[in-house]
């Protein structure tokens, strides 16, 4: 029997559940758009056959590996698998289901946000094998050493309110290294791929924003002043990521774009993730405006080092979190969550050292144990495809499949690479991010 089970904060959760759920078909949009037509099928799935498959992992271990009983502060003892004695238990003040269904989209969501590294050339096959290697080997242990009771970063005071290290901070420098392991498009950066459909990046981006109060406001312990505080920070953080990237790349390129305003309010919402239940709402809008300025030159990063990270999951995802964790222990005020503590700004400089030893512990381990399963899956399975798939584009060679059959494009919409002078003169190089 379950005893004082409050029906707000379960309802509460429960919306937010089904909110962070929808994020991840939204990031299926938010990327599909920004690839070639030929490959928009195939993108699209990376995000929706997540879902299931990370679901599955998520039930059989990775919720008790996540928060079963702590051994050591590192990994949770198997004593829930397969959910085994969750139900009729009680997590804080709702059933343990939903705090169980709330973090399963938490743990699907983070392995499809990679996806945007390696978009267009790699196998399907190797894609499912390495999102639940990864969902294993790296989220998994992070989620316990930041947010299970007795991890080794949530005692020693690390702060993450809703994912700013253990989802961004790990899949952005993970996408990092992917991208670098699976190597570049064929013709990059000589030819230049163009978005095939901005019109479905900005309904995604637009579903992820919605998406993301479920992500953020119900990462709260309740349904209270914490999680409002959530909720506006989140949307500040937003808004200012929009204005703060739209504003850098008008000096840049002189042409405030589209796919700017879809970009920057992305990364203003990963940058104040982290933060968004500790921060003011007027530190909420200088995070978002740092979050849109740092990650627009984040993404130029791939022009200078030359490699090939498709969708900008490194520049978005990784640099805005890692900059939101920071900035957490910069504006942190204990006198707005209790559970938090004040951040250098009021005094605490020590929380902003927690802050990035998190960073780099987390940030260490991610990119050495990424390395490993890319490493161990191309020696086996083999990560790419033929040269020849590549070039006839993924939803046929992987999937059989056609999104437009009937549909007739530009060269750049069916997937004829355009040459770079050709493609600079027809778009503002936003984030695809040229």
């Amino acid at each position: 029997m379950l005893s004082h089970m409050d029906p707000g904060d379960t309802a509460w959760l429960l919306v937010s559940s089904a909110l962070v759920l929808l994020m991840t078909p939204a990031l299926a949009l938010f990327y599909g758009g920004m690839v070639r037509r030929k490959n928009v099928l195939a993108t699209i799935v990376h995000s929706i056959a997540a879902i299931p498959i990370l679901s599955v992992v998520w039930a059989v271990c990775g919720y008790t590996l996540a928060f079963g009983p702590t051994v050591h502060g590192v990994i949770g003892r198997p004593d829930f698998v397969f959910l085994n004695g969750v139900p009729n238990t009680l997590h804080g003040t709702v059933p343990t289901l939903a705090f169980v269904a709330f973090q399963m989209m938490f743990a699907v969501i983070t392995p499809a946000l990679i996806s945007g590294a390696f978009a267009e050339r790699i196998s399907f096959r190797a894609y499912v094998v390495f999102i639940i290697a990864w969902s294993v080997l790296v989220y998994v242990p992070v989620c316990h050493w930041m947010w299970a009771d007795g991890g080794w970063l949530h005692q020693l005071g690390a702060m993450d309110f809703a994912g700013g290290i253990v989802v961004h901070l790990t899949a952005g420098l993970s996408a990092l290294v992917c991208a670098i392991a699976v190597g570049k498009r064929l013709g990059y950066p000589k030819h230049r791929v163009l978005p095939h459909d901005l019109t479905m990046t900005l309904t995604g981006a637009g579903l992820l924003w919605f998406g993301w109060f479920g992500f953020n406001a119900g990462s709260a312990p309740s349904s209270g002043h914490v999680a409002a505080l959530a909720f506006t920070t989140t949307h500040l953080g937003a808004s200012g990521g929009a204005l703060g990237w739209l504003a850098v790349e008008w000096r840049h390129r002189g042409k405030p774009t589209a796919l700017g305003v879809a970009s920057g309010l992305v990364a203003g919402l990963a940058t104040i993730t982290p933060a968004a239940g500790f921060v003011a709402p007027w530190a909420a809008l200088i995070i978002g405006l740092a979050a849109g300025a740092l990650c627009y030159r984040a993404v130029l990063l791939k022009d200078h080092f030359g490699y090939d990270d498709s969708l900008d999951a490194f520049g978005v995802h990784g640099v805005g979190g890692m900059l939101g964790a920071l900035l957490t222990g910069v504006f942190a005020q204990k006198i707005l969550n209790a559970d938090g503590a004040d951040g250098a700004l009021f005094g605490n400089v020590h929380q902003l050292l927690v802050q990035a030893m998190a960073c780099a512990v987390t940030g260490v381990y991610s990119v050495a144990l990424t390395f490993g399963i890319v490493k161990a899956i191309d020696a086996t399975i083999g990560l790419r495809v033929t040269e020849s798939d590549e070039r006839e584009g993924l939803d046929a060679t992987q999937h059989g499949e056609e999104a437009y059959v009937d549909a007739v494009g530009t060269a750049s919409d069916m997937g004829v690479e355009v040459p770079m002078a050709s493609a600079e003169a027809r778009r503002a190089p936003s984030a695809q991010h040229s």
